[in-house]
């Protein structure tokens, strides 16, 4: 399949000049459609985008692969925000915050933002907001900064939510094999960002959400064609591609940890198995509670969101902020 897919590629290079032009205009209409919600920090001379909200003990959350500040925004930090000072970022390459530094940018470079150093670089970010003690939570890919994070820069408390926080057996699939790389960053990525439809980005949110249904509204609100970008698209698939080695040397380390955590993990996710993730990760950490929640995919925080805000009340409860 490989094979054909890249004997295709080959065939529509005499296209790349249209191609470009028609992902250009569809990277302008994306960001013209869906603009950032919130306010930049820099760290490094690089921009960081996020969204806050709220007073009271700080609250980070930290999205998933794919995704953006708007996860949250379309309706949790309203949940959270009447006990929380409420801090949302895009994680680096995605949304609108930079990547970390210029080793990192160009169409051509294949390096990967690794969890440690995004845990590193939102916290510097954090810091100049005033962030002090903070709960971390993380959905997802987020799970694994969320996990750098408690392992290297202290908060007072982690949640995390369907979280990607161990190594898994086999692969990702073509398509992140493929968009991951220099050939197919080159050459797939602009396609894909020139062609979607919404038709498609509505079957790949159906995928993550099943078996539960889409949030109504959500679709229109989430800003899928940010994700479409080209440079978003490659950033994101050479963060996933390359996270497993790293959530290897990280999962050594959590039994150190002594910090309250709280996982929350959908029994019916096909994503993040919780079986795979969450599962182990709670016989590691001393001081973890798991929630299991049954009939419920890979997005418990939009299906079951008061089971999430209770495991973050608990864990601020557990850390002594509330």
């Amino acid at each position: 399949m490989a094979a054909s897919l890249l004997v295709a590629l080959a065939a529509l290079g005499g296209c790349g000049a249209y191609v470009d032009s028609r992902a250009d205009r569809a990277e302008r209409a994306a960001e013209a459609e869906f603009p950032p919600l919130g306010k930049f920090v820099t760290v490094n001379g690089q921009r960081v985008h996020y969204v806050e909200a709220g007073r009271g003990p700080d609250l980070i959350l930290i999205h998933g692969a794919s995704g953006s500040t708007r996860d949250f925004s379309f309706d949790f930090i309203d949940r959270v925000k009447d006990r929380y000072r409420v801090i949302a970022f895009d994680r680096p390459g995605l949304g609108y915050t930079d990547r970390i530094s210029d080793a990192f940018s160009g169409a051509r470079n294949t390096a990967a933002e690794t969890p440690q150093q995004q845990a590193a670089f939102l916290k510097a970010a954090a810091d100049q907001l005033g962030v002090r003690r903070p709960v971390v939570l993380g959905h997802s890919y987020g799970g694994a900064v969320a996990m750098a994070w408690a392992l290297d820069h202290d908060p007072a408390a982690v949640v995390i939510v369907a979280g990607a926080t161990e190594p898994w057996p086999g692969s990702l699939g073509l398509l992140y094999g493929v968009t991951g790389s220099a050939l197919g960053g080159a050459t797939v990525v602009p396609l894909i960002t020139a062609f979607a439809s919404e038709t498609q980005v509505e079957t790949a949110l159906k995928g993550i959400f099943q078996p539960n249904p889409v949030p109504e509204g959500y679709l229109e609100y989430i800003g899928g064609p940010l994700t479409l970008r080209r440079e978003t698209f490659r950033a994101n698939a050479r963060q996933v591609n390359s996270l497993r080695p790293h959530v290897v040397e990280m999962s050594a380390r959590y039994p150190d940890l002594r910090l309250p955590l709280e996982i929350v993990h959908g029994l019916a996710d096909d994503v993040v198995p919780a079986e795979i993730h969450s599962e182990v990760l709670v016989t590691q950490v001393p001081d973890a509670n798991l929630v299991r929640v049954k009939d419920v995919g890979h997005m418990p925080h939009h299906v079951v969101p008061t089971i999430v805000t209770d495991a973050i009340d608990r864990a601020a409860a557990r850390a002594g902020l509330r």
